[in-house]
């Protein structure tokens, strides 16, 4: 769920309340790789475009990046939709409905973005030394890039390059889901929501990166189809 910025040397200043460049715009030697923003409004700046090599990210780049992610102007489109299924299906019942419910559901699953974000971009690639950037296969058949992008949840690349396991994904999304009970309702912190909200966090960052590999094939399709 979150966002990556590349910088061409350690000592760069970084003016958080304007959008940096993102590490996937670095040049390709084609237009087909990701943009900035998909659609123009979600964050991409995560995503790597295919071929591109990188290096590592700094500490300050992994804060940045989860800042992004959570504070973006965009950032409250996935909350609004997760709590409107939340109330929908009645979730949470200390909730109730109405507005109001609707404005708890909101604000708890914005939190739970927020928690999810920073440890998974920021915490977790730092104790782990991982990369929190989703690099691009951007090769081979649908199903092969599907199996990689799905995959990606569990096999990421470290400061280093190396292709290890995901620890940043799977150990920083149950730790936000721990933490999130914080906030939540007594009789709501049981075993079985907080497994819930880890594998919804893991599911749904599955299916962003199956996305993030997907469009610049999209983009390409869209915009420059004739």
């Amino acid at each position: 769920m979150a966002t990556a910025t590349s910088f061409k040397g350690t000592g760069a200043d970084i003016d958080l309340p304007d959008a940096p460049q993102s590490n996937a715009e670095q040049p390709t030697g084609h237009d087909d790789g990701q943009t900035k923003r998909i659609l123009g409004i979600i964050p991409n700046f995560r995503a790597v475009s295919a071929d591109v090599q990188l290096p590592p990210q700094s500490v300050k780049e992994k804060f940045i990046t989860a800042t992004q992610d959570s504070f973006d102007y965009s950032s409250i489109l996935l909350p609004a939709v997760v709590a409107a299924y939340s109330q929908a299906t009645n979730a949470t019942p200390e909730f109730h409905q109405g507005a109001a419910g609707y404005g708890r559901y909101f604000w708890h699953s914005y939190a739970d973005q927020a928690d999810e974000n920073y440890f998974v971009e920021f915490i977790g690639p730092v104790l782990f030394r991982q990369d929190s950037r989703y690099y691009t296969l951007g090769k081979g058949g649908f199903l092969k890039r599907t199996e990689y992008s799905l995959g990606r949840v569990f096999i990421t690349r470290n400061d280093e390059g190396k292709e290890v396991f995901n620890a940043s994904e799977i150990i920083g999304a149950g730790a936000a889901a721990g933490i999130s009970n914080l906030y939540y309702p007594s009789r709501e912190r049981t075993f079985g929501n907080t497994a819930d909200k880890w594998g919804q966090s893991v599911g749904i960052d599955a299916a962003t990166f199956m996305f993030k590999e997907f469009w610049p094939d999209i983009h390409h399709h869209i915009f420059h189809s004739h």
